[in-house]
Parts: C-alpha cells; sequence; structure tokens
C-alpha cells in the first residue's frame, strides 16, 4: 500500500544514452539517477531486465531469472580490466536514438565473450564473489546457460535453423548429460556473462538507494514459450506431450485491438501450482524484490480470471474467460512473506471481482490520463470517469502515459476536435504547453505515486513511443535519447513541480522514509 506522495520517470535502461547502440547499466545509468537525485524525484521506474528473444520485447523474456547482457556496460568492464581500449576502438555505426537490434547484438556478443575470456585473470575477490554467486544462483542458472546454449545451436546452426532433437526439447536426463558435455565452453561463458550483469547491477541499484531512488521493477504475468522457465519446470505450464501450448494467453478486443491480442504465451497449470505450494512463483516473486524495490505486476486481472485461447486458435476472439485462484495465491504469498511491495497493472477489461481482488491485498492500481477523457455511449463528457484526477484515491499510480501508449504529445494531436476542447476545458489552459499540463495534472493530483515517462519530459512525438501493442517491428522496443536532451531546464522544471505538489523527497515530511 502506497502510504506517502512521491514520482519518478517511466524509462528502461535501453533507452538510455551512450556509444555502443542501446543503453545500459554503466555511467549513463548513474547520470540519470544524478538527474533524479537533482529533482527530487524517488522513483525510476523499469521495463523487465530479462534477456529477450523475439521481437526483442522485454515482456518476451527468455529467462524470468536471467539478466539481460546487451544491459552490461563495456565502460565499467574496461575499468576492470575485462575489456581492453582495442575491443572498443572499432564501434559500429549505430544510431544514437534507437537501438537497431540486428547491428547490436552479433557485436555485443562477442565483445561479452572477449570480457568473458578474460575472466579468469580477474582479481581473486572477484573470482570468489564468483564462486558464491553460482552457488546462491545455480538452481536457475544452470537450466539457462544450457537452455540459451541449446538455442544458439539449433537456431544458429552453418546450416540455418533446424528443430531440436526430440530428446532435449523433452528434456530426458540422458540428452540433458550429453549436451552439457558437448557445450560446457559455452556454459561457463554464460554463466560468467549472468555474473557480470547480476554484479553491475547490485552496484548501480546501491548507487540508486544512495540517491534516495526506488526502482520499480516489472513482471509480466505470463511468460515466452521461449523460454527456459517453460522447458526447466514444464509441470507448472498447461502444455501438450509434445511441449507444445495446450491453450495460450491474450486478452479480448479492446482499446488496443479491435480483434484482442493473442499474445501466445503458455497458461499455468494452477492445479500443480498449488500442490507445489506455488513455489516457482514465490522464486520469482523473490528474484526480482532482490533487484527492485517495487514490482508492477503487469495485467494483473489475469490472477482473478484470464483469457484462454485454443493454441490452434487464428484470433483471440476465440477465448473465453477462465477463474484463476488469485485471492488464494496472493494469501499464500502474504502469508510466507508479510508484505509484497506490488502495483497492479488493472488496465483493460476490469470487473468487478478484479477490483475486488487488488483491494484486499492493499495492491495499489494504475490510471493512464490518456484513457480519463472519453465519452458515453450518448456522446457526453463522463465526468465520473475512474482515471479522471478528482476520481483518484490515495492508493493509486497515476501515468500521463505508459510504455504501450503513445506519447502524450503524439497521443493528443491525434484527438479530434471534441476531445480537445474538453481536455482544454478541464485544465483551464491553453493547449500551447499541453504536455507538460499533463504532467502538472498527473503531480497535482491525490494519487500517491505519480511515473511519467521520459518521452514526455522531453515532450517528444509519436516516432518516439516505446511499443504499439499487438505490433512487431523495429520500431517497437528500440527508442533511445540523446544525453543532451536531458537539460538542466527540464531538471528545473520538474523539480519545481515536485516541490510545489509534495512529492519531492528533500520536503516530505514523516519518519523512516527517504528524505
Amino acid at each position: 500500500m502506497i502510504d506517502r506522495r512521491s514520482a519518478g520517470i517511466l524509462v528502461h535502461p535501453t533507452s538510455l544514452p551512450g556509444p555502443y547502440g542501446i543503453g545500459d547499466i554503466g555511467p549513463a545509468a548513474y547520470e540519470f539517477l544524478d538527474f533524479l537525485k537533482i529533482t527530487g524525484a524517488g522513483l525510476w521506474q523499469i521495463l523487465p531486465l530479462g534477456p529477450t528473444g523475439y521481437g526483442n520485447s522485454p515482456y518476451a523474456e527468455l529467462s524470468s531469472f536471467a539478466g539481460n547482457p546487451l544491459l552490461i556496460s563495456p565502460d565499467l568492464l574496461r575499468e576492470e580490466g575485462l575489456l581492453l581500449d582495442s575491443d572498443l576502438a572499432d564501434i559500429p555505426g549505430f544510431p544514437l536514438e534507437r537501438v537497431d537490434f540486428d547491428l547490436l547484438i552479433p557485436w555485443k556478443e562477442d565483445l561479452l565473450r572477449r570480457a568473458a575470456g578474460r575472466f579468469s585473470k580477474a582479481p581473486e575477490a572477484v573470482r570468489d564473489d564468483f564462486k558464491r554467486f553460482l552457488d546462491t544462483e545455480s538452481w536457475w542458472l544452470e537450466d539457462y546457460v544450457l537452455y540459451d546454449g541449446l538455442r544458439r545451436h539449433f537456431l544458429r546452426g552453418e546450416a540455418g535453423p533446424e528443430p531440436w532433437e526430440a530428446d532435449i526439447r523433452l528434456r530426458k536426463a540422458a540428452a540433458v548429460k550429453k549436451w552439457r558435455s558437448i557445450l560446457k565452453d559455452q556454459l561457463e561463458t554464460g554463466r560468467i556473462i549472468q555474473y557480470l550483469f547480476f554484479r553491475q547491477w547490485r552496484r548501480l541499484k546501491s548507487y540508486a538507494a544512495e540517491c534516495g531512488v526506488e526502482i520499480i521493477g516489472d513482471v509480466p504475468i505470463f511468460v515466452a514459450p521461449d523460454s527456459a522457465d517453460v522447458w526447466t519446470w514444464p509441470d507448472n505450464f498447461l502444455l501438450k506431450q509434445d511441449g507444445k501450448p495446450e491453450a495460450v494467453a491474450g486478452v479480448p478486443p479492446d482499446y488496443f485491438s479491435e480483434t484482442g491480442q493473442m499474445w501466445g504465451n503458455p497458461l499455468y497449470s494452477w492445479e500443480y501450482m498449488k500442490s507445489d505450494d506455488y513455489s516457482w512463483w514465490k522464486r520469482r516473486i523473490d528474484a526480482v524484490l532482490r533487484r527492485v524495490d517495487w514490482i508492477r505486476i503487469d495485467h494483473f486481472r489475469g490472477f482473478q480470471a484470464y483469457w484462454r485461447i485454443p493454441g490452434d486458435a487464428e484470433t483471440a476472439m476465440e477465448g473465453e474467460w477462465i477463474e484463476a485462484p488469485g485471492k488464494e495465491f496472493f494469501a499464500n504469498l502474504l502469508a510466507s512473506r508479510g508484505d509484497l511491495p506490488v502495483i497492479a497493472e488493472d488496465l483493460g477489461v476490469i470487473t468487478e471481482e478484479v477490483d475486488n481482488l487488488r483491494r484486499e491485498f492493499s495492491f495499489p492500481g494504475m490510471r493512464v490520463l490518456q484513457f480519463a477523457f472519453e465519452f458515453d455511449k450518448d456522446g457526453r463528457f463522463n465526468g465520473d470517469h475512474q482515471f479522471l484526477p478528482h476520481n483518484y484515491e490515495a492508493n493509486t499510480v497515476v501515468y500521463t502515459g505508459t510504455h504501450d501508449n503513445d506519447t502524450t504529445a503524439g497521443w493528443y494531436s491525434s484527438c479530434d476536435d471534441t476531445v480537445k476542447d474538453v481536455i482544454r476545458r478541464y485544465l483551464a489552459r491553453d493547449d500551447h504547453d499541453i504536455v507538460w499540463d499533463f504532467i502538472r495534472l498527473a503531480l497535482s493530483s491525490n494519487a500517491g505515486f505519480a511515473l511519467i515517462p521520459l518521452q514526455d519530459i522531453l515532450v517528444l512525438g509519436t516516432e518516439h513511443r516505446m511499443n504499439t501493442p499487438s505490433t512487431v517491428g523495429p520500431a517497437n522496443w528500440s527508442f533511445r535519447f540523446r544525453k543532451e536532451q536531458l537539460t538542466s531546464i527540464a531538471a528545473e522544471r520538474l523539480k519545481d513541480m515536485l516541490e510545489l505538489y509534495g512529492r519531492a523527497r528533500t520536503i516530505r515530511e514523516g519518519s523512516g522514509g527517504l528524505v
């Protein structure tokens, strides 16, 4: 439950500036935390941190427990002697305002292999820390590095992609032993790369705490079909005998799609999970909370009821709602952990039952200003809309928009004149500064937390949005900003608003909190 007023910025580390083709958790991340500290912002919301697969989406992680190697900082590796100046002497011509994944991935992976190859020469204290990492994380790490090695072997062979051999696809013990031997060197490289990620992340997380910044992470409710989770723990999922999904997740027609969204994620076997005391979920939640301070559970409504789509369906319209054991599940988690710093993503088709589930456990819900200015079926403006700020309760997180929305500038430009007129009257402002008017509206609201996408802080247009749901393409997940865009003027303006509306750390009262 949110018991204070705070605010921050939503931006994924991949969007940070730098010369290496993608934002990472090196110097630019520390500079961004300095920016938050200067403004008095106390929150940094990120997207999932796991390694990505098809489409480069952080919501299609190859593992719920591993870190994304693309986020490892070459600069920090060079400081530790794991990379040489010569390794970074010939950087490809990466674009500065987007991630070119096709150009980036082979270059970055080669760089990380070089760093891993020098790890045996790292200081003894670092190698001892690596051994402790292996002891603590081996329960997921060994299966992940094997899965990753198998993907590379079968998907990137000289003759092109080929199907996995049946025995290893179904995790037969003899096949697992055989491939651990075949891929021995690759597995060790994978272990080292994962260690390097978590070592850098721990350091960054510690610096965030020094700056008084809490990190909000993200937990997608479902996992990708192409993931070490499904391969390693198949009993947790509804799968056919050949390992393919019996049914997949998605949502019915909604704001984002007239035919709904068919995500393709395998659904959970809640019956099995209950018999196993939800052990996989507990480990997953614990792992994320070691990385961040809060977790936003994406598609929270799926814990009350989920949209079950047959595995052979053509569109999400063929699905049906199936009740989920959310009440029992969260009660179990709370009983074993005492507290859950959870934000419930309760957007989309939200029923009274979903809202009751969220309220029973005092999880704050989300409100998005771009969704607030709607009209009823008779064409009248709906002043009772739950996303309008005058209707908020304190245990709420307000956003101007999310990673799935257009930027506020882009969204407003696409609104028709009737909607624009209502917005101007609601704000009692003209629209010459509409983006910052929306930022002010979020910060001045009664919501406990207010999160602003960085694109809105920078007043960027549609071409800089992070993702367009139900689409796959190079524009998605590729947004980056340049260092010079994050100006002192933006910092001062944000700082002034945070202080004015009681959200700055430096003026927050009370004991036990960050000041």
